[in-house]
């Protein structure tokens, strides 16, 4: 069969078109889901995997794009999460390096005792890493500091602290991982919603009924174990399951901004260790741009499409201008994206999430299904073992091992361009340069202000599932987290290469530009941004409707 054939929807309609009972089906596509479908598949178990929008929709599309044991929990105390996070850390680098690098960061310090206090924690950091750690903390004088970054603020510098971490693309790692998936036997769907469990006379969960958000058609898929890897939307599952359930996640809301990268022209990243409120904000190079975040605000609701509060905003603008001589203004905000956090409820009422623990929780049902929350991306593959451990535990599955310790990603290759935005495809470069040189007005770009080609979007139709031209801006080529105006004004242009590609009408491509528009503008920083009061009433009025 060949690649092409591999991914195409057509094909992955047939494999769930038959009344076998499915081994493991999960619901929820996104880093965990995805993890989990890998996991499962890999042990040799017949998956099922069904995503309602697309792969990375939600929260694992718009992390700070870290790999990182974090930092900040190391100052919690919470050891053995920062030790699981740096051994995952060095597997995800070695398992997809196309889209994992080594990222230098730098802790500027103005404060005297800052050198030896971070150096010192720091060196920990190291250490819990052990031989998968990406290089050595050390601290470096003030000339060095502004040598490297040349945008800090002098006045009062002290010096900084160098140490290394994790940077990656959270979505092209997703749409990889579900080629992986696929590779592996697996069948994954997304624009495909869970829309009810079923279960036998005993109560017991045996699948789901799902719909083809395409053709609407309504699908009964009889399974041994049912996973819900739904992120913020987990409570609704365990809803289905159960309608008094307790609320398991509190969504908390974090918001980057998108800057030009003259405002931090170097190749290193820096770390605001402590805040005005005791955050953290990081400034990360990220596409030949910079990525600045992130917030942590407590939410009551959740939606596909969480808004920015203005109070966000202007926390992160302050900050940066309070570290940058290179001041920052609303206009030079290229794209603005909020992302909600699954984090696991406190049961003591808390309200700092800053204080909940960022590790993952399984819980399973009276009625044996298996809910997943919690976590972070740079834990996704030992969330996924943990996950089918338990899954066997039920005794509905045989016991098979965990085998993606060190199992190569879709893509994986060392021979990489830096220089090359294609890089990203790892392996795959190679076959988009073949579909330039056959048709080369491929080649020509999306956007003369971006690096995106035509090509890529053809790619995205055929070989990464991409059925929108949000799945195209957003996840593929992520034009919108890029530059939000841009990827409105080549809207036009992808929606009529995929029309081509997908034998879609006009119609279809009015309608797929109106969808895109009413999602993109929301990354575009207006010059005058509505009230938080009003944020959360229209937030509130998107998620009712």
């Amino acid at each position: 069969m060949s690649k092409v054939n591999l991914y195409n929807r057509e094909a992955l309609l047939q494999q769930i078109d038959s009344p076998d009972k499915w081994d493991v089906l999960i619901i929820g596509g996104g880093a965990t889901g995805l993890g989990v479908a890998l996991d499962s598949a890999v042990r040799g178990y017949r998956t099922l995997l069904l995503e309602q929008v697309d792969y990375a929709k939600g929260t694992s599309s718009r992390s700070t794009k870290l790999v990182h044991g974090g930092v900040r929990y190391l100052a919690q105390g919470d050891l053995g999460l920062v030790k699981e996070a740096l051994y995952e850390r060095g597997l995800m680098l070695q398992n997809a390096p196309h889209l994992v690098k080594n990222q230098s960061f730098i802790i500027p310090n103005y404060k005297w005792w800052g050198g030896i206090f971070y150096t010192l924690g720091l060196k920990v950091y190291d250490l819990l890493a052990g031989r998968l750690s990406l290089g050595k903390s050390i601290p470096i004088d003030r000339k060095e500091t502004l040598d490297r970054i040349g945008t800090l603020k002098p006045e009062k510098l002290k010096g900084g602290v160098l140490y290394h971490d994790g940077q990656f693309d959270d979505s092209r790692l997703a749409v990889n991982i579900a080629q992986t998936c696929i590779e592996k036997g697996a069948t994954l769907l997304n624009h495909f919603q869970v829309t009810q469990l079923t279960k036998d006379g005993e109560g017991i969960v045996n699948g789901v009924v799902a719909m083809d958000k395409e053709t609407n058609k309504e699908y009964v898929l009889p399974a041994k174990v049912v996973i819900n890897a739904t992120g913020v939307f987990t409570d609704q599952i365990l809803k289905m399951d159960n309608k008094d359930a307790k609320n398991m996640v509190r969504p908390s809301q974090g918001i980057h901004l998108v800057l030009d990268k003259s405002f931090l022209p170097g190749e290193d990243a820096i770390m605001i260790p402590k805040t005005n409120d005791g955050r953290v904000l990081f400034l990360v190079p990220w596409h030949n741009r910079v990525l600045v975040g992130t917030t942590d605000t407590v939410l009551d609701d959740h939606s596909l499409e969480p808004i920015a509060l203005d109070k966000e905003i202007d926390f992160i603008i302050e900050t940066a201008n309070s570290y940058l001589s290179k001041r920052v203004g609303r206009e030079d905000v290229l794209s603005i994206f909020a992302g909600l956090r699954p984090l696991a409820a406190p049961q003591d009422g808390s309200e700092k999430t800053k204080e909940i623990s960022r590790s993952h929780k399984i819980l399973i049902s009276n009625s044996h299904l298996l809910t997943i929350t919690g976590g972070k991306w740079t834990t996704y593959r030992k969330m996924a073992e943990d996950t089918m451990e338990k899954a066997i535990k039920l005794g509905k599955l045989p016991k098979k091992e965990c085998a993606t310790t060190h199992l190569p990603i879709h893509g994986a290759t060392q021979e990489l361009d830096p220089t090359d935005h294609l890089s990203v495809y790892g392996s795959d470069r190679k076959a988009i340069l073949e579909l330039i040189e056959k048709s080369p007005k491929l080649g020509e770009k999306l956007h003369p202000k971006m690096e995106f080609l035509c090509a890529e979007v053809v790619w995205a139709v055929r070989n990464e599932m991409a059925r929108t031209v949000e799945d195209v801006l957003a996840r593929r080529v992520r034009a919108l987290f890029l530059d939000a105006q841009a990827s409105i004004d080549m809207a036009p242009k992808v929606a009529e290469i995929m029309a081509l590609e997908l034998n879609r009408d006009q119609a279809w491509q009015q309608k797929q530009l109106a969808d895109y528009n009413a999602i993109a503008i929301h990354y575009v920083l207006q010059e005058s941004v509505a009230s938080d009061k009003q944020q959360k009433i229209n937030l509130k009025t998107k998620i009712s409707n």
